[in-house]
């Protein structure tokens, strides 16, 4: 499936809230001196790929870029803005803690964010649960064959063996 494209003004959105109500899951933004631990969690539980995505956005100012904690535990995060403006993603919860609503939290707090900036509509790049999108937020696809943004992307190999 090609990119996707959400509607911000035409949805309602909770408004954010540090920790989520009846749950022990805070979202917020990422501080400045904790982009290290993020990244560490981000490339041992996702990709280095993912991480250098995320690196820009913690980088942004502010952070564009939301953990989700449990118990003060990093559990999830989601991003806007990091690979282009007016992107969302890239966006990943812990195997451990999938299934328990936080990936949708993740995406509703992040499109919130984006729509309070002014945007009025967050472009999805080369989503992996295509269908999640389409479920949790309306999402529609972009009829445009391919990776998008991500077409040609270097990515790293393994090295060849040595003889």
């Amino acid at each position: 499936m090609g990119d996707l494209l959400v509607s911000l003004y035409a949805q309602e959105f909770s408004s954010p809230e540090p920790r989520t109500e009846g749950t022990d899951l805070t979202i917020r933004p990422v501080l400045a001196p904790e982009r290290h631990v993020v990244l560490a969690w981000i490339e041992r539980h996702f990709s280095q790929n993912w991480a250098s995505e995320v690196a820009i956005a913690i980088g942004r100012q502010p952070s564009s870029c939301l953990i989700a904690l449990s118990n003060g535990e990093l559990v999830g995060f989601a991003c806007y803005d990091a690979v282009a403006r007016g992107f969302f993603g890239p966006t990943g919860v812990a195997e451990a803690h999938r299934g328990q609503g936080i990936g949708s939290k993740l995406l509703h707090q992040t499109l919130l964010v984006m729509k309070h900036m002014g945007y009025a509509y967050a472009i999805i790049g080369d989503p992996g649960p295509a269908g999640f999108y389409v479920d949790v937020v309306g999402a529609i696809e972009i009829p445009f064959p391919g990776k998008g943004i991500y077409t040609g992307m270097l990515r790293t190999s393994e090295p060849a063996a040595s003889s």
